[in-house]
């Protein structure tokens, strides 16, 4: 099969979005399919010539807003050559805006099906763009799935998210998929190699996170918690890993409790250094309210981690309290999360016992397993739209009028999403 992956995030970019898309272009090709995505540039280490070659890049904007994200020009994505030659069998979206748009417009044109990825709650990211406001936020919600009904089939990447897409209005078919992980990769990871490289003392405990230091993360919370575990547990340690602009935000919070001494930021990690230092971490915190997956509490899992996490959607389908770690009520206090934490310090037979159970379930998100349901997925938006799509080659008009019709309904769209959202606001 021929897949075309239209993402405004892509590698070397580290977001979530960015890893998921290049698990699946990884495990597509390893089992002989084509792909071609295009994505922004960006800044950054250049991707290895043989990834690289995957990739059709478009002009963006760079550090949209202070962020670190890409956005691309309008009309920077222009048919090229190489999207005429590709001749894509299916167009897979990640966005419900910029490059997925385009996507729209590329399928209509060449009379091809797409399948759209609701990788986010986009109404969590709203703080990026000037002026954000309820109705702002009502908007994107609206676009998102104004957009998912423009597609012939939607992937959720957990069950939560599939039931509330549908809460709000998609109806197009979904099936659910989460981002597939190396799991024998993250288990393979030498932690002591990490430790070694990192300063940190063999029998130190470590308390660990990964992820994007972004607002939408609830940072302060996390901080907030294990400051007051830290306080309490002198040998301990806090290990961080990425980068981000709430980075300041964090140590201010370590910085009010005395112990910001103790916290190791590692930035921003990938490959056989991402996996050593997975392993160099003794639990796994994460606080974050704004998942569709929680694809890091998974490959914390799979490097054998008991995770301390806050009931959040993506993350719950997860972390099982009391079976691989803890999970909170969402208004649990720091102060409950720091006595988690620390009860997980003291026990070392809880701490295997959920460390085995942990890697028990991270067998669920083995990335052959996850690329497999998507491509069965894709056969079965293909089959059902071949008799549309069949109709459409045989009448002269038949690509033009799917052509406008797709450009009228991005324009009716926009205008009925805004339109709501003021409505909604007033």
């Amino acid at each position: 099969m021929k897949i075309c992956m239209m993402t405004n995030t892509y590698l070397p970019h580290v977001g979530g979005v960015a890893r998921s898309v290049s698990t699946f272009v990884e495990e597509y090709t390893r089992l002989g399919h084509q792909v071609l995505v295009v994505a922004p540039g960006f800044d950054g280490k250049p991707l290895p010539k043989r990834q690289e070659s995957l990739v059709v890049r478009v002009a963006a904007i760079q550090n949209f807003n202070g962020s670190d994200f890409s956005v691309r020009l309008p009309l920077a994505a222009a048919l090229s050559e190489r999207l005429d030659s590709f001749n894509a069998d299916i167009f897979h979206a990640h966005h419900p805006f910029l490059l997925g748009d385009t996507a729209l417009r590329l399928a209509a044109s060449r009379n091809v099906p797409v399948v759209f990825t609701h990788h986010t709650r986009y109404e969590d990211y709203t703080h990026y763009v000037p002026f954000d406001s309820p109705a702002l936020k009502q908007a994107a919600i609206n676009l998102s799935t104004e957009f998912a009904n423009l597609c012939d089939g939607v992937i959720a990447p957990s069950a939560s998210i599939a039931r509330l897409i549908k809460s709000r209005g998609v109806f197009t078919p979904i099936k659910v998929v989460p981002t597939g992980i190396d799991i024998e990769a993250f288990a393979r990871g030498d932690g002591a190699r990490a430790r070694e490289r990192l300063g940190i003392p063999t029998r130190t405990f470590v308390v660990g996170h990964v992820g994007r230091l972004a607002p939408e993360k609830n940072l302060p919370y996390l901080a907030e918690a294990v400051a007051l575990f830290l306080k309490h547990s002198p040998g301990s340690r806090f290990l961080v890993v990425g980068s981000g602009p709430a980075e300041g935000d964090l140590l201010q919070t370590l910085r009010q409790h005395g112990v910001e001494r103790r916290a190791i930021l590692a930035g921003q990690q990938t490959g056989q250094t991402l996996h050593d230092t997975y392993r160099a971490m003794d639990v796994f915190a994460f606080a974050s309210f704004t998942e569709t997956q929680g694809l890091v509490v998974a490959e914390a899992m799979s490097a054998g981690l008991p995770v301390v996490a806050l009931r959040a959607t993506g993350v719950r389908e997860v972390v099982r309290n009391d079976f691989n770690g803890f999970l909170l009520p969402s208004a649990a206090t720091p102060e409950t999360f720091a006595e988690r934490l620390a009860q997980l310090r003291n026990d070392s037979r809880l701490r295997r016992r959920f460390a085995r159970a942990a890697v028990a379930t991270a067998q669920n998100f083995s990335s052959r397993h996850c690329a497999d349901e998507a491509l069965d997925f894709y056969e079965r938006v293909r089959r059902a739209t071949r008799r549309e799509r069949l109709i459409a080659d045989r009448s002269p008009w038949g690509t033009l009028l799917r052509r406008l019709g797709i450009e009228w309904e991005l324009i009716a769209r926009t205008a009925r999403s805004v339109a709501e959202a003021v409505a909604t606001a007033s």
